[in-house]
């Protein structure tokens, strides 16, 4: 490996600069302004993928968005490892909250600052790289395929059909995935499970149109007042989700499983001081690493209607929006919370107002069990790199096409991210450290070794 790593090393700057080119590409999947660019990304991974060494890679079409699609077969009797990243990302907005343009990459105190740097086109182009370092030194030890998708920021639409009519393509022993992150820069971890997620915007109707305040104020429903209330209802003094059923297939945590849990390095204080918040909220009776990686969770997202230009409009609303997220755990079926909601949300309002319930998009938990040969290898490579053992860890956040991926194509995936807290994920001045993208591509490449030796 000592070439290989040596290999990494000496082209660190050309990797950078080809990592840039694929970010100034504005690939915001949920604009369709943006299609275009989306396009031109797609082909942009087929050239990066051809010239790290695949033996194929084409763009293949689904209802949506594109898939790269590479492979590289050295011997059919060796394991396969199948690659997932994504090549969309989020919109930039408000784009004058970003201290430099968002798809300008620069490199600032040791970071890269453009959208994509983390999320996840910094973290998919290690992939790409890690597997040319071992082509390039004739020590790539398995099958590699690479699926990189273009519809991950607006929930994966069209791959689980895509997965579904190329499954033998897609055939593999463990699916890798760079997408997730780490406890600090010092301190790797492996993330063992993913939240679920359940998503929706609702819409409440009450006069046919804008009404004067004045003239109707007080003897109309008013739109945003009554879906602030319906929303208000939904938790309690507890923080606990009302609607009825939401906990009933909930799967709780051992005191064991929760001390073990809690035992992964958090400073509380810190993690105030990072958000800028006096005091953490959320289910009583639950830490914080316990509310945001094992207890499912209710969140408005957004909420418009209504004036809400520059100076007064005395105007009562016809409608109110809002988009609303649930964050699932392990056996919370999302299409069953979904369909829940939209009932129970529903029958909440009161006659004076109508309601629609549109599900946007949504999918099931994810745990990845720390006996499989590949979290060992995943172990072995972070402890080369790193020179500690990761911690496994249960994330927030979720990536619902991972359960997909179990359902369809019955393999599981494991999760090696490199992305910080401090990140930025989805906001202004999203970055990626620069030592955490070469030493991800590293930590990669040890993987790689010692997946073959685990499946041996």
């Amino acid at each position: 490996m000592q070439n290989v790593i040596g290999y990494i090393r000496e082209n660190k700057d050309r990797f950078l600069e080809e990592l840039f080119g694929i970010i100034r590409i504005p690939s915001i999947s949920s604009q369709s302004e943006h299609k275009d660019d989306m396009i031109k990304t797609a082909e942009a991974y087929k050239a990066a993928l051809l010239a790290a060494g695949v033996d194929r890679a084409e763009i293949m079409p689904t209802t949506g968005n594109p898939v790269v699609y590479a492979e590289k077969i050295i011997d059919g009797s060796l394991p396969t490892v199948l690659v997932y990243a994504h090549y969309d990302v989020m919109p930039v907005d408000p784009v004058d909250l970003w201290d430099s343009p968002p798809f300008e990459p620069v490199v600032r105190d040791g970071k890269i600052y453009a959208r994509g740097a983390d999320d996840d086109k910094g973290q998919g182009f290690m992939q790409l790289k890690a597997f040319e370092a071992l082509v390039r030194n004739g020590k790539l030890p398995v099958n590699v395929k690479f699926m990189i998708e273009g519809e991950e920021e607006i929930g994966s639409v069209s791959l689980g059909a895509f997965c579904e009519a190329n499954k033998e393509m897609l055939r593999s022993d463990i699916i890798l995935v760079s997408d997730t992150g780490m406890i600090a820069e010092d301190i790797p971890s492996i993330t063992t499970g993913l939240r679920g997620l359940a998503y929706w915007q609702v819409e409440i109707t009450g006069p046919n149109r804008d009404l004067h305040s004045g003239l109707f104020g007080g003897g109309v429903a008013n739109p945003i007042n009554v879906l602030a209330k319906m929303i208000a209802s939904m938790t309690d003094e507890d923080n606990k989700v009302v609607m009825p059923g939401f906990y009933d297939d909930v799967l709780d945590a051992s005191d064991a499983e929760r001390k073990k849990l809690n035992q992964a390095p958090f400073d509380l204080d810190e993690y105030k001081a990072a958000i800028d918040v006096d005091e953490v909220d959320g289910e009583k009776g639950y830490t914080t690493i316990e509310r945001t990686g094992i207890r499912p969770s209710f969140d408005l997202c957004g909420i418009w209607g209504g004036y809400t230009g520059e100076g007064a409009k005395t105007v009562l609303p016809s409608k109110a929006f809002a988009k609303i997220s649930s964050r699932l755990v392990p056996n919370q079926d999302n299409v069953k919370i979904a369909g829940m909601f939209e009932e129970y949300f529903t029958n909440l309002a009161p006659k004076s107002v109508k309601v629609k319930v549109s599900s946007l998009h949504g999918g099931q938990a994810y745990v990845c069990p720390i006996d499989l040969p590949a979290y060992k290898a995943a172990e072995k490579a972070f402890e080369e790199v790193y020179g500690k053992t990761p911690v496994p860890t249960r994330s927030g956040g979720s990536i619902p096409i991972i359960s997909t991926f179990e359902e369809v194509l019955g393999t599981k995936s494991v999760l090696m991210g490199f992305g910080l807290e401090s990140d930025a994920i989805h906001s202004p001045n999203e970055n990626f450290p620069l030592n955490n993208f070469y030493n991800g591509i590293e930590t990669i490449a040890w993987f790689y070794k010692y997946f073959a030796e685990e499946m041996k």
